[in-house]
């Protein structure tokens, strides 16, 4: 698939790590370093604007080496790209570990996935009845247990 890209960033357009990743590296395009202390959260640029066919979208996700290594996430993970967006791609990164973190220019801080997608058309019911029975039923969070 082709996307239209524009690019303001001074480094080069993302790319896949490997042959079969899912995610593309996004990185700071920023004039100097920025700190995140812990439990600070800052928007970081990319320089980066995209036009995405119908019916897909962009989820910007953590980079799994930083949340490890330093608890350095995506505030709204995944967040999401939506098809007719023009603006400026930014990362809101968060700090949730012990120590001060310094992004620097040109770092991969987050990554983007390309997802297609389907658009819901609701058909209201009278009443939960209406809706199809299953084992699950309405138990929510926890009802499997934890073994």
């Amino acid at each position: 698939m082709k996307i239209k890209i524009y690019s303001t960033s001074k480094h080069p357009l993302p790319q896949y790590a490997t042959q079969q990743s899912a995610g593309l590296d996004l990185r700071a395009n920023i004039d100097s370093s920025v700190t995140i202390n812990p439990g600070e959260r800052v928007l970081v640029p990319t320089g980066l604007h995209i036009q995405l066919p119908y019916g897909y979208e962009a989820r910007i996700q953590p980079r799994s080496g930083l949340a490890l290594k330093k608890g350095i996430t995506c505030l709204n993970s995944p967040g999401c790209v939506d098809a007719d967006y023009r603006g400026e791609i930014g990362i809101i990164l968060i700090n949730h570990g012990t120590e001060p973190f310094t992004v620097n220019d040109g770092e991969r801080v987050a990554q983007m996935v390309i997802s297609k997608y389907e658009q819901a058309e609701w058909n209201p019911v009278s009443s939960i009845e209406d809706l199809e029975a299953t084992e699950r039923g309405t138990q929510g969070f926890g009802h499997t247990g934890t073994e």
